[in-house]
């Protein structure tokens, strides 16, 4: 899948040995969905302390992913889903753009948690919330 640069396709086993969250998105520039990414971006050095990374994921291309970022100053990766393949692998598609569903992953690569009916404005507290739980029963 793309990223937000023409760095290339990425996966998640890219990633192995983080926890990932990846969460799906309707659309850039959208209130809500801007409120989630500055959320995210707020919180993102927790997230780093806790060895995971946030991996956004919509319809959008790879430019509005690049602008979107640069406007919000986001400092993690916003993968550009056009074709809605990765969003129905995981059941997040809503027939022309991805739904609100964030997916934790753990460091071996195996699903911990799903996030459906998602609010901007607490998701990520409550992402993070939730981690400490599994890193903590996995201590």
């Amino acid at each position: 899948m793309p990223t937000n640069t023409d760095d290339g396709d990425i996966s998640l086993s890219d990633y192995r040995g983080q926890w990932v969250v990846l969460y799906f998105y309707p659309k850039d520039f959208t209130s809500g969905c801007t409120l989630e990414a500055r959320r995210f971006q707020q919180d993102l050095p927790k997230y780093q302390a806790k060895n995971a990374q946030i991996l956004g994921v919509s319809v959008d291309d790879v430019n509005s992913h690049a602008e979107f970022c640069d406007a919000e100053d986001l400092q993690f990766p916003l993968l550009a889903d056009t074709d809605g393949q990765v969003s129905k692998a995981y059941g997040s598609w809503l027939g022309f753009m991805s739904l609100r569903h964030t997916y934790l992953i753990d460091p071996e690569g195996i699903l911990r948690e799903i996030f459906l009916g998602v609010q901007p404005s607490i998701h990520s507290q409550e992402v993070l919330a939730r981690l400490d739980e599994l890193i903590a029963a996995n201590s």
